[in-house]
């Protein structure tokens, strides 16, 4: 049977750290995390649990993932975030799988709890991730912060598993907005790097096209007040996107 590496990044996740632990450790031959030198206990709960503990300053969610990687020991990597975490379904799906790697990856779908409510539509479901894969056959690429794993050109093949990655995002509204802060000022200097303009109809166009993508496109409207907080500060954080990249032009 192959042996699986599942590798995590981490900064200060003392909250959700071990429960990420823990719910990998029925299938996990090693557990490597790579931390950016948190100021929390981190590091006390990951040494505490038997993880392959390494440290390497922060340089972009892509970069550190693809560096994180390179800790593993074996080819076969199940990445996670510390704020996530495998349901009881993905678990076994994982289990059978080891038997016989068919593929060159794996899809699960990822599922959101939204300050103690799952989200079901708001298009944040299925919300498929390619988490499981030969790491010999890809790489983390995209745009910062929206990291995705891709397989190289070619005749690779990619399966997708039963059960959901239970992603434990936001606590609290005010949260959400930390997080709109932090993501959207990584994502306007991304585009400001790649060349991307800012017209200011995308400040009003593309903001309200969201919501209607979200909300009813999406059927958000479904998950009650929930979906609707969803649609409204992903609305948000379109528009605080682009006017972030016009502050960076100006």
């Amino acid at each position: 049977m192959p042996k699986l590496s599942v590798v995590i990044i981490t900064f200060n996740e003392e909250k959700n750290i071990a429960r990420c632990i823990q719910s990998v450790q029925q299938i996990a031959d090693e557990i490597v995390v790579l931390d950016s030198f948190s100021k929390d206990k981190t590091k006390e709960i990951c040494l505490s649990l038997g993880v392959n503990f390494f440290e390497h300053a922060f340089d972009g969610h892509i970069q550190q993932k693809n560096r994180a990687i390179t800790y593993a020991k074996n080819n076969h990597v199940l990445s996670l975030d510390a704020d996530e975490a495998l349901d009881e379904t993905l678990i076994k799906s994982i289990l059978a799988v080891k038997d016989n790697f068919s593929c060159d990856g794996y899809y699960m779908n990822r599922l959101t709890n939204y300050c103690g409510n799952w989200v079901h539509h708001c298009n944040w479901y299925p919300d498929k991730k390619l988490r499981l894969w030969d790491s010999t056959k890809g790489h983390w690429t995209g745009t910062n912060p929206h990291d995705k794993y891709e397989l190289f050109e070619g005749d690779k093949k990619a399966g997708h598993l039963k059960g959901d990655i239970l992603h434990y995002s936001i606590n609290t509204i005010a949260d959400h907005y930390k997080q709109v802060d932090y993501f959207t000022t990584i994502a306007s200097k991304a585009y400001f790097e790649k060349g991307k303009k800012a017209p200011i109809y995308k400040l009003l166009v593309n903001p309200i096209a969201k919501f209607i993508d979200h909300y009813i496109l999406h059927l958000g409207f479904l998950d009650g007040k929930t979906g609707f907080l969803v649609s409204k500060i992903s609305a948000y954080a379109t528009y605080l996107k682009y006017k972030k990249l016009r502050i960076l032009y100006k």
